[in-house]
């Protein structure tokens, strides 16, 4: 027994001297960082910005009143940026020692880049559809054939037109009588049969009946289709020839679906071709076209690029790239501000006299280091953008220092034993067993005051199933738990008074 009494006593007595330590080294180092705990005095007169449930801090709500999510009260949020939880709080010395650096909450363009594959094809805005006037016989088609290129103004076929050659006697007959009301007339009618302007004046200045017209292209580019030969007979109307601009050509692209609002007429792109890897060619965005597929949810773009040397054949394939964005600024920050959980998106707010507020955020797209914001900050806020994640752990030291302090410095020594030695966890609080389900347990607790919580009624998720072995639904119970990534942690969790 006095071995045992003996072991006790020494086991107190270092305890004392750890929490003696520990409380020295407290009061040394009180000056570099610090809890600013909530105001207990003249709250009242600080201005109230909203009221907001500490569960979901993100929500803010106009006035008081019960929470919709919880089973509590809303609580304030007042101008001075403490509310009713305790904010970090560095020393000047060591925010400069952790090289913390501070960026604005800007409003501005998003720049999106964008890279597709794309293909060259005609273009389908000029081209030029050659069709006989008259009915006629092809007499001469100049060795044209389907794919030659042909230059503006080169001849395409010869046609013999029977009927034109009445009407060309009578147009000389009137000419020679040098009545030039008759001769306007029988112009016009030659005109009406469908003669072009320059057959009629190789009429007029030769004197001579022409039945052979020789028609030209009208455009230069390649010759699509050709659908005369020579000795066919041809009726009015019928077609000849179609012939495609090559210049400038078009490029379509596929875009994703997610990525067609960035997209619009008028952008510029950059393109390169396999077959000239070597070459960058720079033309703009003239359509997105109004169907998407349904195979492989992706909007069709069409482009033009410069094609004056004929270099870029239909069929080819390109790589485009561009830098496209919304028409609307949207609200961004730098990538590099954001602690990243798996789950939650952090970023640290700036209050100002050494003051930071964590707050959690949710974002859109990321692009040139720069990343969208669409709820949890305002135009214009200071966040930090880097060091935070020193911020972080300094934090954590701080509430760990907390911990310690907590505990009283010296214990009795019937009370010492080896559940006492071990760290308690963050937060405590007592409470009432509504149900327990699949390792969770639902609690109707108390206040909580290390979370600013007030009373209500809450899921918890129990560290180990066998916690709950001697505890039954209606017990009033006592617990300490921790916040994780994945919700509250009940590590501690012990019965009080039996059911009633």
């Amino acid at each position: 027994m006095t071995g045992a009494s003996g072991r006790v006593a020494t086991l107190a007595v270092a305890m004392s001297v750890i929490g003696g330590a520990a409380g020295f080294w407290l009061a040394s180092h009180q000056d570099l960082f610090h809890t600013v705990p909530p105001p207990t005095t003249a709250r009242e007169e600080r201005k109230i910005l909203y009221w907001f449930d500490p569960m979901v801090p993100n929500q803010h709500f106009d006035k008081p009143g019960k929470s919709p999510f919880m089973d509590m009260a809303l609580v304030p949020s007042y101008s001075d940026g403490d509310g009713t939880s305790a904010s970090i709080k560095l020393d000047p010395r060591v925010t400069q020692n952790l090289g913390v650096r501070l960026a604005a909450v800007e409003r501005g363009t998003l720049l999106t880049p964008i890279t597709a594959v794309a293909t060259v094809r005609w273009n389908e805005r000029s081209v030029a559809l050659v069709q006989a006037r008259s009915a006629g016989f092809v007499e001469r088609v100049y060795a044209r054939a389907p794919e030659d290129s042909i230059a503006k103004g080169a001849p395409l076929v010869d046609l013999l037109v029977p009927d034109w050659t009445g009407t060309q006697t009578e147009f000389l007959a009137m000419l020679s009588t040098g009545d030039v009301s008759l001769a306007q007339a029988a112009r016009n009618r030659m005109r009406l049969a469908g003669m072009p302007s320059a057959l009629i004046a190789q009429v007029e200045s030769s004197r001579q009946v022409k039945s052979v017209v020789t028609i030209f292209s009208p455009i230069g580019g390649v010759i699509r289709t050709l659908d005369v030969r020579i000795g066919m007979s041809i009726p009015a109307g019928a077609p000849i020839a179609k012939i495609n601009a090559s210049d400038p050509a078009w490029l379509e692209a596929s875009i994703p679906e997610a990525q067609a609002e960035y997209v619009a007429a008028g952008d510029q792109i950059d393109a390169s071709l396999l077959a000239y890897p070597q070459q960058h060619l720079t033309g703009k965005i003239i359509a997105v076209l109004p169907e998407t597929s349904p195979e492989n949810r992706t909007v069709r773009v069409r482009a033009e690029l410069p094609n004056r040397d004929g270099k870029l054949k239909v069929g080819m394939f390109a790589r485009i790239n561009l830098d496209a964005s919304l028409a609307t600024p949207v609200l961004q920050i730098p990538s590099e501000a954001v602690i990243r959980t798996g789950t939650r998106a952090i970023v640290l707010i700036a209050l100002g006299a050494g003051h930071f507020q964590p707050m959690e955020v949710k974002l859109g797209r990321e692009a040139h280091d720069k990343v969208m914001v669409i709820e949890g900050l305002n135009e214009g806020q200071r966040i930090v953008v880097s060091g935070q994640f020193l911020i972080d752990s300094e934090a954590n030291i701080r509430g760990v220092l907390a911990r310690l302090t907590s505990a009283p410095a010296t214990e009795p020594a019937a009370a010492v034993s080896s559940a006492s030695v071990a760290l308690p966890a963050p937060h405590g609080a007592e409470g009432k067993v509504d149900s327990i389900k699949d390792g969770e347990v639902v609690l109707s607790h108390g206040p909580v005051p290390s979370m600013g919580w007030g009373p209500m009624t809450m899921p918890f998720r129990l560290a180990r199933a066998d916690m709950v072995a001697a505890i039954k639904v209606g017990d009033s119970v006592k617990f300490r738990f921790r916040q994780g990534d994945d919700g509250y942690v009940i590590e501690e969790l012990s019965k009080t008074s039996p059911a009633p």
